[in-house]
């Protein structure tokens, strides 16, 4: 039921980015061509939570996929930047040579920029089918979500650990990956409660215990992952002496930790019952992926 859950959300959303990337300007430059490549493939899990959370809240497909465009936009531009030499300095993205590389670091930042900008275009739409008031509220939302206050604070405060008198500890870690990752996690998961006018609380609690299984697993893919399988170069944390969930709790205390955060991801989709039956496979998968 997941997967193929999450292949219709992954070819709605495709669909729907493609459309809004196709009356770019054509300039002579290759910033379109850019957004268009770092659009391109993924899990779209965030999309997926954005669809299934709107669904299980009665909220149509048609409405909620350029929401769950917005955030995988959001999503793209953080990986074009994080792979810059400045940042991560990464060569490989999805099994492909990042942005940067295949085109140069210029052209990457604008590109960044301009799907960030792209993501409130799409939020802001009258296609959302939603009132002004729902739209002005997930544009905000989503602000923070991506700004100072959640993705780019966590990118901040990764750089500053890298040079950091001593290692972080769990705490920080957590910490630091509730606002790098789990932001956006918690974010698509609430979008589709906020869209249907619905309290948000019980998917922003299993998507904070989502978004941290999340983050364990890539950390664990880093240790046991393939380059080929993952998309993505794997050792680099190692390479770079950084403290993570592996480096602290050994592989075994990794694994048991994320299994503990998918169980309290499951038990905060106990108010909906089975009608929530995809969103717990979605957790279990975030576990067992294999990149």
């Amino acid at each position: 039921m997941f997967a193929s859950r999450l292949r219709e959300c992954a070819a709605e959303v495709g669909r729907c980015l493609r459309e809004a990337l196709a009356d770019m300007p054509d300039d002579g430059s290759a910033v379109a061509d850019a957004m268009r490549y770092a659009c391109a493939g993924g899990k779209r899990l965030r999309a997926f939570l954005v669809m299934e959370a709107g669904r299980l809240h009665g909220v149509a497909d048609s409405r909620s996929v350029r929401v769950a465009a917005a955030v995988e936009a959001v999503h793209a531009y953080s990986l074009v930047h994080d792979d810059l030499p400045c940042m991560d300095d990464d060569d490989l993205r999805r099994g492909r040579p990042t942005v940067h590389v295949k085109w140069n670091e210029a052209t990457a930042v604008l590109a960044g920029d301009a799907l960030q900008a792209l993501a409130f275009e799409l939020l802001s739409s009258d296609e959302v089918g939603a009132g002004a008031e729902i739209r002005l509220a997930l544009v905000h939302s989503l602000a923070r979500a991506a700004g100072a206050r959640g993705m780019v604070l966590g990118q901040a405060q990764d750089i500053a650990a890298e040079t950091a008198d001593r290692p972080l500890g769990l705490r920080e870690i957590a910490d630091l990956q509730a606002n790098k990752t789990g932001a956006l996690i918690r974010w698509s998961a609430e979008a589709g409660a906020v869209l249907a006018g619905a309290d948000p609380a019980p998917m922003r609690r299993y998507a904070e215990a989502l978004g941290l299984a999340f983050q364990i697993a890539d950390d664990i893919l880093d240790v046991e992952g393939e380059a080929s399988v993952t998309g993505k170069r794997v050792g680099k944390d190692a390479d770079a002496g950084k403290a993570t969930f592996v480096s602290l709790l050994g592989l075994e205390g990794a694994r048991a930790r994320a299994r503990a955060l998918v169980a309290q991801a499951e038990a905060a989709l106990d108010p909906y019952g089975e009608r929530a039956q995809t969103l717990r496979e979605a957790a279990r998968f975030v576990i067992s992926r294999q990149m």
